[in-house]
C-alpha cells in the first residue's frame, strides 16, 4: 500500500517533545526516560497510534512506546499526543529491524503487533513481524516472562505465525480466529484497522505467545 506524503510530517515528528529522535542513546535507560520503574510495553508498527494511545490513557501504571517507520502515519499520533495530559507515552520513528540497537536485553515487558504488513510474497517472509527471525529479536529485548500479542484479519499471515512460533522456540498460551466472539475479547482495545475490518464482517484473529523459559 502506497502511503500519501504528509507535508511537514518529518519536522513535526522531530520537534515533538514526545518523539525520541536518537533512541539508541537510551538503550538500557528507558526507565530513566519515563522517570519511574513501571513496566514498559511497546507496539511495533503502531500506525496512527489509536491503540497504544488508548492503552496509555487506560493504564497510567504502565509505560508505552509506539514504534512506526512511516512519518505520514506517525505524525497523526504525535498530533493527538499533544492534546493529552499523560506522561507514559513516547514515540520512535524507526524500522523494527533495529529493535536490538534501541532496547537492552530484558528491558521490555510486552510487545504488541497489530495488523502488521503481511508481506505476501514468499521471498519476503523474513520481513514479516511474526517471522521466526523477528521472534529472535523479541526474545532478546523481552523480560523472561514477557509476552507478544498479535492481532490481524489476515488468515494467511495468522496461519504463518502459528507455524513460526514453535520454530522460534516459543509457546502459544491462547489464540482465536474470531476475537470478538471469543473470551479473549474481554478488555480488548480496538485499533483503527480492527474497527474498520470488523465493521465489514471480517473476523479478527488474535494470539498470545511467550518463551518457555
Amino acid at each position: 500500500m502506497r502511503l500519501r506524503n504528509v507535508k511537514g510530517s518529518i519536522q513535526t515528528i522531530e520537534t515533538s517533545e514526545f518523539t525520541i529522535n536518537k533512541p539508541e542513546l537510551n538503550k538500557g535507560k528507558w526507565h530513566e526516560v519515563f522517570g519511574n520503574d513501571h513496566p514498559i510495553h511497546i507496539e511495533v508498527g503502531m500506525g496512527k497510534g489509536r491503540f497504544i494511545t488508548d492503552l496509555a490513557l487506560l493504564h497510567p501504571e504502565i509505560n508505552y512506546i509506539g514504534i512506526e517507520k512511516f512519518s505520514s502515519v506517525l505524525v497523526r499520533a504525535v498530533q493527538k499526543r499533544n492534546e493529552l495530559d499523560i506522561s507514559n507515552l513516547f514515540f520512535i520513528r524507526m524500522d523494527a529491524e533495529n529493535l536490538g540497537n534501541v532496547f537492552e536485553n530484558s528491558e521490555i515487558d510486552k510487545i504488541y503487533l497489530n495488523f502488521s504488513d503481511p508481506w505476501p510474497k514468499d521471498r519476503h517472509a523474513k520481513r514479516r513481524l511474526t517471522s521466526k527471525e523477528f521472534f529472535l529479536r523479541y526474545d532478546n529485548i523481552l523480560i523472561p516472562d514477557g509476552v507478544v500479542e498479535f492481532k490481524t484479519d489476515n488468515t494467511l499471515l495468522f496461519d504463518f505465525t502459528l507455524e513460526q512460533i514453535p520454530l522460534a522456540g516459543w509457546e502459544i498460551s491462547e489464540y482465536t480466529y474470531d476475537l470478538h466472539n471469543s473470551p479473549m475479547n474481554d478488555g480488548n482495545v480496538m485499533t483503527e484497522y480492527e474497527e474498520k475490518f470488523s465493521s465489514k464482517g471480517n473476523p479478527i484473529h488474535k494470539l498470545v505467545t511467550y518463551r518457555d523459559k
